[in-house]
């Protein structure tokens, strides 16, 4: 288990002695975007790894940022929940283009929804026109069951027809998880655990319990601002079941790393599952270049190819990183959510720069 705080790298001799592009745009994010801290986890084409961190773990203290510390990783936690639905693809339990009634028949129903002419792939996608539940969440901060977060969704008109457009909706995420507890006859933190977790030895990574509010692990502490200028309200003690398998997961960067370079090399779907995986639609939300296959995100890097990932947003962190079909893996957590889209290139340029080193 990682155990206190460590030294950034770059407060050794070694690496004052060349900066790092790496720490560099780490400290840029800190000092010149205003986020509280910045920490990374890089891996290179041979397999060597190493951390960095930038800024201060709690503002209230001036502790130190963990090395590799845990954080909220928000919608990576999609990746997790469709890597779970395509190994039961694989075990012939769900069918990607079977429909939503196929599982959960009768319960979604609504102003232009009908779970009979929705499919899986729809859902995985983001191509189904759910609306999006957290659109009108607001500020409430209760216990949530994962059926209460579908009954706010339901209550509003669909968004389109299934499979005319892609627009990002945490519903189908849900859904997703809803079917996973249905088919196996299990919640889905142990799906997660049995299949992945463990599976990697992720031991860092965990699907929080319904009312555990903390972050177990070493951790920095995590920030909300609603607005530039608003004050910082530490948000790291929260209920994160309104994200549940859309977003509800704690990991760290070098997990994320891990996570991503065994999913790509094989090792957690057929190869049959992991192409269908990989095949995308154009997601322009994301940012320019972006695609979307199920539940896993390419986007180009500034030295040719892409790489694959999610990101993850909630409340207190911010993540973005991914894994190249090389071997190459990083990963960035920034403790306050970027208030504009330009904080958020920023973030993604620093993993541009780890991934083109």
């Amino acid at each position: 288990m990682m155990t206190g705080a460590l030294a950034p790298p770059a407060a050794s001799a070694a690496a004052t002695s060349r900066p790092d592009s790496i720490q560099q745009g780490l400290s840029a994010l800190v000092h010149t975007d205003g986020l509280p801290a910045a920490l990374a986890s890089v891996k290179d084409r041979e397999g060597r790894t190493r951390p960095y961190t930038a800024g201060v773990g709690d503002l209230a203290t001036g502790s130190k940022v963990p090395r590799d510390g845990q954080v909220r990783i928000g919608s990576n936690t999609k990746v997790f929940t469709a890597v779970v639905v395509l190994q039961l693809v694989s075990e012939g339990k769900i069918g990607l283009d079977a429909t939503v009634d196929t599982y959960l028949p009768g319960l979604v129903r609504g102003d232009g929804i009908d779970g009979r002419h929705l499919t899986m792939r729809q859902l995985l996608q983001h191509t189904s026109g759910l609306p999006n539940y957290t659109a009108y969440l607001g500020d409430d901060a209760r216990y949530f069951e994962p059926r209460d977060l579908l009954d706010i969704a339901l209550q509003h008109k669909a968004d389109f027809a299934p499979g005319t457009k892609w627009e990002y909706s945490n519903t189908n995420y849900v859904l997703a998880g809803l079917i996973i507890q249905k088919v196996t006859g299990r919640p889905l933190a142990e799906e997660l655990d049995r299949r992945i977790i463990k599976r990697i030895g992720l031991r860092h990574t965990s699907f929080p319990a319904p009312g555990d509010r903390t972050i177990r692990e070493p951790h920095p502490h995590g920030y909300y601002r609603a607005s530039a200028g608003a004050p910082l309200r530490d948000t790291t003690v929260m209920d994160p079941s309104w994200g549940w398998a859309a977003g509800q997961m704690i990991s760290t960067n070098s997990d994320l790393n891990r996570f991503f370079t065994a999913l790509l090399a094989g090792r957690l779907l057929p190869a049959a599952q992991l192409a269908q995986m990989r095949t995308t639609v154009p997601a322009p939300y994301l940012g320019p270049g972006a695609r979307y296959g199920l539940g896993l995100v390419s986007r180009p890097l500034s030295c040719g190819g892409v790489y694959w990932g999610h990101g993850g947003s909630i409340p207190g962190y911010e993540t973005r990183g991914g894994a190249t079909d090389d071997g190459r893996a990083a990963n960035i957590a920034v403790t306050m959510q970027p208030t504009d889209k330009a904080g958020m290139k920023r973030v993604e340029r620093v993993v541009d720069t780890a991934l083109c080193r």
